[in-house]
């Protein structure tokens, strides 16, 4: 039974998230039909996290199983023809040989989303981004941040807590980043629970507004009673601006800082730059690092 290892990057907007579902439209069910197509066979997929409704990735990373009746098709023949059978916006990236055993979930060491936040209106991203109006303070924002690295118990920052296994989670870090017009959030840890990122978003944009201390992410974690009307839920981020940004395994290198990074979109939401030369032809912004991001979010409530 030949094993491969699929990267995939997708935007979530059209999608009821990664899972499949026996009545709505999801990605791993496009990426499993195309597979299948593709293979003449039936498949096994395994994804490395389900992402919900309206959030998008990166590099979201899965396992591909089926039972080969002669040679296996070859992973480049396998994401060309996967590819012709997906719609625009899913993609495999990359498809590799994989030990038999490889599981995209179990065998993951830690995952990173990347949340992007616009602080202008603009015309081209709506489905990539969340534009927040108010000021922003950065550095207040940064300092609720600070407390989020460690072994903590989220239970005030994520959705049906009891309904957790284990509400703790090792988070390796956390920074907030300004890129142009955008504002970057990466939250790196070795799983996430449910909403949970959105929630310490939405928490970390009510202290950028003034509308919350900085000190108050800190006693959500430690359970602190000044922290019981914090109520995460009523600041829950939208999906729109979240991304699976990677999923390591063992043996491969952490990420490096995210300011060192090409943050997904920044080019295309940063201010226009200055009127080309006579007879230059214009350059379209952002490029073919990264899915589709066109920064330019209309305001949700």
């Amino acid at each position: 039974m030949p094993t491969y290892r699929l990267t995939v990057e997708y935007e979530g907007t059209r999608y009821r998230g990664w899972q499949e579902q026996a009545n709505a439209r999801t990605v791993a069910g496009e990426l499993r039909r195309a597979c299948a197509e593709a293979l003449g066979a039936e498949v096994e997929l395994g994804g490395s996290g389900r992402t919900d409704a309206g959030v998008h990735a990166l590099a979201q990373v899965a396992h591909l199983r089926w039972q080969a009746a002669g040679k296996p098709m070859p992973p480049g023949e396998l994401l060309a023809a996967a590819n012709e059978r997906l719609p625009p916006d899913i993609n495999l990236l990359a498809v590799a040989p994989a030990p038999p055993r490889f599981h995209a979930r179990h065998d993951a060491a830690e995952r990173s989303y990347l949340y992007q936040i616009a602080r202008r209106r603009t015309a081209f991203a709506k489905r990539t981004v969340w534009w927040v109006r108010a000021p922003l303070d950065v550095e207040r924002m940064r300092r609720a941040a600070a407390a989020i690295p460690g072994r903590h118990d989220f239970a005030a920052f994520c959705e049906k807590p009891a309904q957790q296994e284990s509400t703790l989670v090792v988070v390796e870090g956390a920074e907030v980043v300004e890129a142009g017009d955008l504002l970057l959030v990466r939250l790196v840890a070795s799983h996430f629970l449910w909403k949970m990122v959105r929630r310490l978003v939405g928490v970390l944009v009510q202290v950028g507004m003034g509308a919350l201390p900085p000190e108050i992410v800190a006693a959500g974690l430690a359970g602190d009673p000044s922290a019981d009307g914090l109520e995460p839920a009523r600041f829950t981020a939208p999906p729109s601006g979240l991304f699976l940004e990677r999923v390591r395994y063992a043996g491969e290198p952490p990420l490096g800082p995210l300011a060192a990074a090409t943050p997904l979109g920044a080019r295309a939401a940063t201010p226009t730059p200055a009127t080309p030369p006579a007879g230059a032809r214009p350059r379209v912004a952002g490029g073919p690092a990264g899915p589709r991001s066109r920064p330019a979010p209309r305001r949700r409530r």
